[in-house]
């Protein structure tokens, strides 16, 4: 079968492209092929639901740029769509005198994003919006929200699909040939051929990208394991809405926090620990060859050297539910390790250069044969649509 365009990966942000594409050119033959019996089965449909402002990112990064585009977009859409969603606020809490300058620096990187209303607030007006909340200071962002993400991308497949766009779900890419400006992508049930493959495959797209050139990737996705807690029915009333710390600004990931739902219910966490095998939700997954490429890669072997006591941390809290509580004590002292029942777990595909850095941006890479979305973690499903917008750009000046 032959398309104009292929997309590997029917996760959030493949699909946003794929309902771009069509939507700026409709007479495009356009496919996606995903490996599940389903979309949004990885990290769409296993993360904590919130609608990111934009608050974290720097200036002018292409973070800041599409979560923000990206965040009216994703508005507009469940809007017209009648997607459930609720912008609930959020606030930021120091717990620690010494983590106030980089509250504060956060307070105006978010002013510097255009995020009207984000202010530094008292600890009584901390305890209006959060009454069992504790810290030494805080800021309140008004634009977070909440949505279920996985229903979000379910309408994109839908809207792609009433566009002509189609999806072969049970499709697993095993390999890629170009041959005179055409690709021929080999999958589990038969080959597909095409102009163009956009690879949007989040914790195998430094896999797929390797399939369509001949030099070696300078990057390598490591895959954390960010581990919920659920709290117990009847102590939900101990959050609000969005509680969450000052996040390590050497560290890309924010810190466990409290995220109430919005298919129900009140999130606490996560933490991030290496998973064991890409796609491994639970401590028991291994995969000895996927393990042992993320140890022999240098750039992981540099993280571990620099984070290792961050690590450690994080690995404990994953084996020990008492210290977990007593990370979430900081934010919420009244909670207790009775109140938490086991929750799910979602896996980030983290992209690693060899010299160790941990990449803080998205990133999207070209070749003659493929775009390739090689760096897509949060606030990836807020800026889906301004990703989509972006690689589908990319894509229609070849056309």
């Amino acid at each position: 079968m032959f398309y104009d365009i292929i997309i590997i990966g029917g996760g959030i942000v493949g699909l946003a492209t794929g309902l771009k594409l069509k939507e700026q050119k409709p007479d495009l033959k356009v496919a996606v092929l995903e490996k599940e019996n389903a979309v949004a089965k990885h990290q769409t449909g296993n993360n904590s639901g919130v609608i990111h402002s934009g608050l974290y990112y720097k200036p002018g990064s292409l973070k800041a740029l599409n979560c923000i585009k990206g965040y009216h977009e994703l508005i507009k859409f469940c809007e017209e769509e009648s997607v459930p969603f609720e912008l609930t606020g959020k606030v930021v809490v120091a717990t620690k005198k010494e983590q106030i300058p980089i509250l504060n620096g956060l307070r105006e990187r978010g002013i510097q994003n255009g995020l009207e209303g984000t202010r530094s607030i008292t600890l009584d007006e901390l305890k209006e919006y959060e009454p069992y909340c504790a810290g030494v200071a805080a800021i309140h962002v008004p634009q977070t929200g909440i949505v279920d993400y996985k229903v979000v991308a379910e309408k994109y497949a839908e809207k792609l699909q009433q566009l002509g766009g189609e999806i072969f779900l049970g499709h697993t890419v095993k390999g890629i040939k170009n041959i005179n400006g055409i690709s021929t992508i080999e999958t589990s049930r038969g080959d597909f051929q095409t102009k163009l493959t956009i690879n949007c495959a989040g914790l195998y797209s430094d896999k797929v990208a390797q399939m369509n050139q001949k030099e070696s990737l300078d990057v390598k996705i490591i895959p954390f394991r960010g581990e919920y807690y659920k709290i117990k029915k009847e102590r939900e009333y101990l959050v609000k809405n969005l509680i969450y710390p000052v996040p390590d600004p050497n560290f890309p990931f924010l810190g466990v926090h409290f995220t109430r739902m919005m298919k129900g219910g009140v999130e606490a966490g996560p933490n991030a620990v290496l998973a064991f095998k890409r796609e491994g939700y639970k401590r028991s997954q291994v995969n000895m060859g996927e393990l042992s490429e993320t140890l022999a890669w240098p750039g992981f072997q540099k993280v571990a050297a620099k984070y290792w006591k961050t690590g450690f941390g994080e690995l404990y809290r994953s084996f020990s539910k008492t210290a977990f509580t007593n990370a979430l004590k900081e934010l919420i002292p009244d909670i207790q390790e009775s109140d938490l029942i086991d929750g799910g777990a979602g896996v980030r595909a983290q992209a690693c250069d060899k010299t160790g850095g941990l990449l803080d941006d998205f990133s999207i890479k070209e070749n003659e044969f493929s775009i390739n979305v090689l760096n897509a973690p949060s606030p990836a499903a807020t800026s889906s649509l301004s990703i989509g917008g972006t690689v589908s750009e990319l894509a229609l000046r070849r056309f």
